[in-house]
């Protein structure tokens, strides 16, 4: 009779301990419940640096590519300006043959004349080309201009974009020792980073 008396109270006693466990082991997940978000938050965390990090690589092969524009158009608008120079040259050259035969003791010889209007044409026609050459010239000079502009625009929107990325990078980080460390100020911290680093991106697309 005592044995069996005993063994109920080590029952009694397993019984109770159990419901102990049970009860410590439900408010150990109820005060870690907030880890879930955590979890869920790094999740989240990590797509939005994936959307960013593909913007910071188009930011970067439209830098590369408009500087590449802006290269070629400086080096059409110098080749406008070097048939200008040529031109100019030419043009001279006929000016300084008109005004020698304006000055000869021939000048009213109608073979000179003749030859004097030719050449007046003929700088008349280079005037006209010069005129053609310097507008194409400052065509490609205002397309130079603006890729460049556009260059730096998306230098500058792809240093934003990467420091999202940095900061995203760090928020995850700080996120995942939470998770390990359940340090509830290490998720904050988290989320503050990347809240700036969200900030980061909008500045990035509105700027």
């Amino acid at each position: 009779m005592n044995e069996l008396q005993t063994e109920i109270a080590e029952l009694k006693e397993f019984i109770i301990d159990l419901k102990a466990d049970r009860a410590a082991t439900k408010e150990k997940e109820k005060r870690e419940a907030w880890t879930k978000y955590v979890s869920l938050s790094v999740v989240m965390i990590a797509v939005i640096a994936a959307i960013a990090a593909q913007w910071g690589g188009k930011y970067s092969s439209r830098v590369l590519t408009q500087l590449n524009d802006a290269t070629f158009n400086q080096t059409l608008a110098s080749d406008q300006w070097a048939y200008y120079q040529a031109k100019s040259i030419k043009l001279k050259a006929y000016e300084i043959a008109r005004d020698e035969l304006s000055h000869a003791a021939n000048a009213a010889d109608p073979a000179t004349a003749k030859l004097i209007a030719i050449y007046e044409e003929q700088m008349a026609s280079y005037k006209k080309d010069q005129k053609e050459i310097e507008s194409k010239a400052h065509e490609l000079e205002a397309k130079r201009d603006a890729a460049r502009l556009s260059a730096g625009s998306a230098s500058g929107k792809g240093g934003r974009m990467g420091l999202a990325i940095s900061f995203f990078s760090v928020a995850v980080a700080l996120a995942s020792v939470c998770l390990v460390t359940k340090k509830k100020p290490l998720w904050f911290a988290a989320l503050i980073l990347a809240g700036i680093a969200a900030s980061e991106m909008v500045l990035a697309w509105t700027a």
